[in-house]
């Protein structure tokens, strides 16, 4: 970011190499300090350190803007749980909790973007790229309780029910005990990570499927 003058060598205003990647990483600040809903779109130009009109230029509105926040976020939290499930290796059960761990860290590691995500209430059916960027993050969950599922020869739950339920359970605890304020929550007596497999487990067992896991 450098600082434009005029022939006078009076300043004229702030000039972004990349104006667009700037608002972004400026969003993500304020949205961690305050929380996606905190800030308005001119308060974001003056933090970025540009005129109130700048942001307009890459996005339409805040909404737009924090669109695209969520859209990169997903596109991050499937490359994570992607690398988590490792194509079911070494058991479907082994590489689920391993996804759930990677569904945690997520959110404990970036907080800004697991909120805009997920707190913001951006209407998926208004931004297809984000839609299909979210899909594919639960798609990850569904793959897994397919091959779950197929483990089982009669008794077979649904794959998208398991799924649903698992994805319900790691938001809960990731809505709970991490991400913002997590400092003031009251304790527990073991790690989120503890409890999300501890309830996966029997969640698990409950439907005859806890034992899919491969023979030591």
């Amino acid at each position: 970011m450098t600082f434009d003058k005029s022939p006078d060598g009076r300043g004229r205003g702030y000039h972004h190499g990349n104006l667009r990647e700037a608002l972004i990483e400026t969003a993500l600040r304020l949205i961690a300090e305050r929380g996606p809903s905190g800030f308005a779109f001119v308060e974001l130009a003056r933090a970025a350190g540009v005129s109130p009109a700048a942001p307009y230029r890459h996005f339409a509105d805040r909404g737009a803007l924090l669109a695209e926040v969520a859209r990169r976020g997903f596109e991050r939290f499937t490359e994570a749980l992607e690398t988590a499930w490792n194509g079911g290796r070494p058991d479907p059960v082994t590489a689920l909790e391993a996804c759930g761990r990677a569904y945690l860290a997520f959110a404990r590691r970036e907080p800004a973007s697991y909120a805009v995500m997920f707190e913001t209430g951006i209407p998926l059916e208004d931004d297809p790229a984000l839609r299909a960027a979210s899909e594919r993050a639960f798609a990850v969950l569904r793959r897994a309780s397919e091959a779950l599922c197929a483990t089982m020869t009669q008794n077979r739950p649904p794959a998208l029910m398991v799924a649903l339920h698992i994805w319900s359970l790691a938001h809960g605890i990731a809505s709970l005990f991490i991400g913002h304020g997590e400092s003031g929550r009251r304790r527990l007596p073991m790690t989120p990570e503890d409890l999300l497999e501890a309830g996966v487990l029997i969640y698990l067992q409950s439907l005859g499927l806890g034992a899919a896991r491969a023979t030591p």
